[in-house]
Parts: structure tokens; sequence; C-alpha cells
């Protein structure tokens, strides 16, 4: 970590680390090495993906299923709506690739984009991992990727859509929801999600240090 920082002359240079409330051992050793937290996140798990009552669509929008046409469009709509959220940075070619190829979550198909006239008001990409239900003996539809643009937030666009989402992760055979939410997210994230059936599972901490520091008392992780 290191020697990739030292390449970075000039710039604040921070390491940063995430742990979960599952491994304290690893939360008391970045705590003694001086590094503080700076953000906190939970996974939420809805035990069931029943309907969701009272979650209309608002007024003037509308679901459209993707076209392949509309990808960059909704690309940079999720691009705009997470431009000035924590730990935004502005997306580079890998990120647009993994938008449109990654092998999980780019199945459009499980997406619910709404639509005011030719503008993306908000989406949710849901996703299912295969793989990680296996693994976990499990079948949970991801209800993740949620955003909505500037214009149309405070108009319960956001549950329309989660709720819109339920019956495709039913489809296809899942019966519980998870996401992910930044547990300070400004615009009340957290309380939306709450009021559409997720429950906190568990929460993670990401904690901070800043480089220049680490070196002047050794590597903890290199």
């Amino acid at each position: 970590m290191l020697e990739v920082a030292a390449t970075h002359a000039g710039v604040q240079r921070v390491a940063q680390m995430n742990v979960t409330d599952a491994d304290p051992l690893l939360e008391a050793a970045v705590l003694v090495r001086g590094y503080e937290p700076v953000r906190y996140f939970f996974a939420m798990v809805r035990p069931t993906l029943d309907d969701l009552p009272d979650a209309p669509m608002p007024a003037g929008l509308e679901i459209r299923d993707v076209r392949s046409e509309d990808m960059q469009s909704i690309f940079d709509a999720e691009t705009d709506a997470f431009r000035g959220t924590w730990g935004f940075r502005e997306p580079l070619e890998v990120d647009r690739d993994r938008f449109f190829n990654d092998p999980v979550q780019s199945d459009a198909s499980l997406w619910r984009v709404a639509w005011d006239g030719d503008r993306v008001a908000g989406m949710v990409r849901s996703y299912i991992h295969p793989e990680q239900n296996e693994r976990l003996g499990i079948k949970r539809g991801w209800v993740e990727n949620i955003s909505v643009g500037r214009d149309w937030r405070r108009r319960g666009l956001a549950r329309a859509l989660i709720a819109a989402s339920f019956p495709l992760l039913r489809a296809r055979g899942m019966t519980d929801g998870g996401l992910g939410v930044d547990a300070q997210n400004p615009h009340g994230a957290l309380g939306v999600y709450e009021r559409c059936g997720f429950e906190v599972a568990s929460k993670s901490t990401v904690y901070s240090r800043h480089l220049d520091q680490e070196a002047s008392d050794g590597a903890f992780d290199r």
C-alpha cells in the first residue's frame, strides 16, 4: 500500500479499511494502529418479497423496459444522482464497462427504471448472485443500486421502484431481498428502506488513516 501511495506525490494519501461487526479482532487491530471510523454502513434484509402496499408510481413518471440504446442515458443518470455523495468519484472507463457487462449486475431484465419523458428519473438495478446464494443456502435477490435524480426526490419514487422490483425477483425464485445502505445518507435512505420492510442484519465501518502517519509508524497492511 505504501509503495503505491508513494507514486502519488502532492496529494493527500489516505488508507481506508472496511470492517464488519463480525470481525471484532480486526476492528481492535485497526483502532490500535490509529485508524479512525469515518462512515457506517448497514446490510439490510427483507425476509419476504411479498408485495409492498401503498407504493404508487409518482404522477407523470413511468417504468419502461430497458433497451440497449438507453443504457448510456441510464448510466449517466445514475452517475449524476450519486454525484456529491460520500465517497463519490467520477467514473472511469472500467466503471462504465462494469455497468454494461458485469456478469452478475448487468442483467437489465431485473432493473426497474423510471422515466419522465426522455429523462431518467430514478432506478433500482436489482441482481441475483447465484454462486453466493448456493454457498449460503439462500434465495436472495439484491434490491440494489437505488438512485433518484435531484428533480424527483421526496415524491416516493424510490419506494415505488423497490416495490416494482419484488415481482421480478419472485419470478426468478427468490424468497428474500437484501441491500446495503450508507447509514449517514443525507436523503434518509435508511428510513425509506425500513418503511419498505428491510431490517438491519449487520453493520460495517469504514476506518481511515493518513498514510504519511502510517509510514512514520511502520506499515500495518502492506
